[in-house]
């Protein structure tokens, strides 16, 4: 097992609430993990983030281009894309053959508290210090505590379903998606 560990200090620059409405803009699978046995038996909602101290968890293919620097500088910037910027999900996923430096191009970006570039237009960018890295198989998991957060009020996410990129607007999809999707409480499904 290889872990990487560094010791961060606890400072309260990023506040809980600020991270909450960040993450908010965050679409995201929602699991329930359960343990024990028999009538010794509990479980529990959960996401893959931690509130207080702000921090998150990344899973990132240790072929990748990123994670040795992610290793090396120790942070990394996590942005959560509006549903305008399918050509950046597009470009960073690879499509086009573009790398390192040109993938950025064409859009705007600034360098954060860290020196990492977060882009200026996303619902919410994240500078992260990485706290700890655990490889395991092809992977390695980044635990990261968040040192900065911009927010944004734009409207719908990008979110990724069936092999697809879709939009998701608070306001509309949201609403929609709700009422055919999950039965609303003391209503019964048809």
């Amino acid at each position: 097992m290889n872990v990487i560990s560094r010791h961060i200090l606890t400072d309260k620059n990023v506040s809980s609430a600020d991270f909450r409405a960040a993450m908010r803009h965050l679409t995201g699978g929602v699991s329930v993990i359960t343990a024990g046995q028999g009538r010794d038996i509990t479980g529990m909602t959960v996401t893959s983030l931690s509130v207080d101290p702000p921090a998150l968890i990344v899973s990132i293919n240790r072929h990748a281009s990123s994670f040795p620097l992610i290793k090396r500088l120790g942070a990394f910037g996590v942005n959560l894309l509006n549903a305008d910027h399918l050509d950046i999900a597009e470009r960073f996923a690879g499509k086009g053959g573009l790398k390192g430096v040109d993938r950025f191009a064409g859009s705007d970006w600034v360098t954060a508290v860290s020196g990492v570039p977060l882009l200026a237009g996303a619902s919410a960018a994240l500078d992260c210090e990485v706290e700890e890295i655990i490889e395991r198989h092809s992977h390695g998991i980044v635990i990261g505590r968040v040192r900065g957060v911009r927010s944004s009020t734009r409207g719908a996410s990008l979110a990724y379903w069936h092999s697809q990129y879709v939009a998701i607007d608070h306001e509309e999809d949201a609403i929609r998606l709700a009422q055919v999707s999950v039965p609303q409480r003391g209503r019964s499904t048809p």
